[in-house]
This record gives structure tokens, C-alpha cells and sequence, in this order.
């Protein structure tokens, strides 16, 4: 049997039996950490060997190693595509999109006549595909970010809409009649209780849509773009076989993405440390 071969069955068990036993390890803090680490290590050392043992053309799936060696090689263009696709398009669109669903949800919320129009019509938008909304979106706002924006905005908009108006809806019916014998405001019961009790739901949907913009603005790059953005890289790249820039590319998109929907799980665990997900 080829030697990389039998070492990618050793990693595969050894990774394997040790995740098992760090996973019930008593620090809950410290496992959570360590096992998803550990993982993505023997998940590279296994890529590495099986890419090796089987001699895979780099064409079709380079190894891990030679990614590396791209990444490290093209800092520059690597950071001028980020910041066109996940800056300017992504994160520019996703601020948009959830806030203004954010105020919708408000708006629906006090408004009840909102709720029986807006929500069909978005269940109906959430629903077209992007490789069919993404041409015409190039064509109204142009090749540049500016479309990419607009089409985040649209993913993101009705999945946040939806989270926000369900989590303002499931608020304690004692609770609000406490705040009625206070003789409190709207305002005032919006502020100190719905909003609060709502937070779950709020950055649920913020978690989700973290994901949908990053891929929103990187797939609407393949239907129109400057000459930089991280979907018209993959695109061209991959028309020149040069998968390991392709590799790359998914790799900055992956790190950047795993940072996003960090940051905001880390939000989330100080804004809503009362919910009973976030005691243990």
C-alpha cells in the first residue's frame, strides 16, 4: 500500500479517537475550541496525503500546501478582491439590508396592515434565484460594487424582515400587560421589553444573512464585474486552469466569512447572555 496512503488512514483514526475524548472534556470552553481546530487539521493533513498518495492533477484538486504557497504569493491581489467583493459589495450591502429590514420590522410591528402585505411579497422575492436576478441588477446599477450592493440587499432583506417581525411577535403576553398596568408608552415597551425579548431572533437572522451576502456578492461577480472582485477572479481563473489562485480565493472567502459570522455569534452570546442557549 502506498505510504501516504496508510498515514491518511492514521490521521483519519488517530483524529478521530482524540476528538472523541477531547469532546467530553469538563472545560466546555476550552473543548469548543480545541475539537474544531483539531478537525480542521487532520481534515488538511488527510487533503494533503490523499492528494499526494492518488498523484491528483493540481489542475483538478491542488493540495493544501500549494495553496498556501498562492496565498502567500498574492497578498496584493488577494486584498484589492477582498475589499472590492466583501467590503464594498458584501458588507455594504448586508448594513443596508438589515437595517432597513430592521426599521420595517418596527413599522410592521405597530402596523398590522404592513404585515399582511409585506410578508407574502417577501416570502414570493426570497424565493427568485440569484442567477436570474443578478443580470438585470448589473444592468440597472452597473459593473461596478454598486450592483453587487444592491443585490445583497435584496438576499438579505425578507430573511432578515422575517426573523425580526416573528421574534417582536413572541414576546410574553404577561409581560406586556405588566407594562400596560405601568401605563407604559409604546416607545417605552418597544425599548425596555419587545426589542429585548427579540434579540434571539434579531441576530439569528444577522447570523444568516452574514452567509448570504458573502455569497450573493462573489456568485453576482460572475455576471458582471471590473477587472478585480473575488467572483470574477474564480471566474477567469478557472477558465486559465489555474485552480490553486481559485483555491485561494475560496480560502480568503472562507476565513472572511468564518470571521464574520464570529463576530456577530460573539455579540450575540453578551447581548442575549439571559437566553437559556447561552448559560451553559
Amino acid at each position: 500500500m502506498n505510504i501516504f496512503l496508510l498515514l491518511f488512514f492514521i490521521i483519519w483514526l488517530g483524529g478521530w479517537w482524540l476528538n472523541v475524548r477531547l469532546s467530553k472534556f469538563e472545560n466546555f470552553n476550552l473543548s469548543r475550541f480545541i475539537v474544531p481546530s483539531l478537525f480542521g487539521i487532520v481534515f488538511m493533513l488527510m487533503w494533503e496525503l490523499i492528494v499526494i498518495g492518488l498523484t491528483i492533477n493540481p489542475v483538478l484538486l491542488p493540495a493544501p500546501s500549494a495553496i498556501a504557497v498562492k496565498v502567500l504569493s498574492s497578498l496584493d491581489i488577494l486584498w484589492v478582491d477582498f475589499v472590492q467583493t466583501l467590503v464594498k459589495g458584501a458588507l455594504s450591502g448586508y448594513i443596508l439590508g438589515c437595517g432597513a429590514a430592521f426599521l420595517t420590522a418596527i413599522a410592521i410591528d405597530k402596523f398590522d396592515f404592513l404585515k399582511r402585505g409585506l410578508l407574502p411579497l417577501g416570502n414570493f422575492v426570497s424565493a427568485l434565484p440569484i442567477v436570474g436576478m443578478a443580470p438585470i441588477f448589473v444592468m440597472w446599477f452597473g459593473f461596478d460594487w454598486q450592483s453587487k450592493c444592491a443585490i445583497v440587499v435584496v438576499m438579505v432583506y425578507f430573511p432578515m424582515l422575517v426573523n425580526s417581525v416573528q421574534g417582536l411577535e413572541l414576546v410574553d403576553p404577561s409581560r406586556q400587560d405588566l407594562m400596560r398596568t405601568y401605563n407604559a408608552s409604546y416607545a417605552q415597551t418597544l425599548i425596555k421589553l419587545r426589542l429585548p425579548s427579540a434579540m434571539p431572533f434579531i441576530f439569528n437572522g444577522l447570523k444568516i444573512c452574514s452567509t448570504l451576502a458573502l455569497i450573493g456578492a462573489i456568485v453576482a461577480e460572475f455576471f458582471g464585474s471590473p477587472i478585480k472582485g473575488m467572483g470574477f477572479r474564480i471566474s477567469s481563473e478557472v477558465g486559465r486552469f489555474a485552480l490553486d489562485m481559485v483555491w485561494a480565493e475560496i480560502f480568503v472567502a472562507a476565513v472572511a466569512g468564518c470571521l464574520f459570522y464570529g463576530s456577530i455569534a460573539f455579540i450575540e452570546r453578551n447581548v442575549t447572555f439571559w437566553h437559556p442557549s447561552n448559560q451553559k
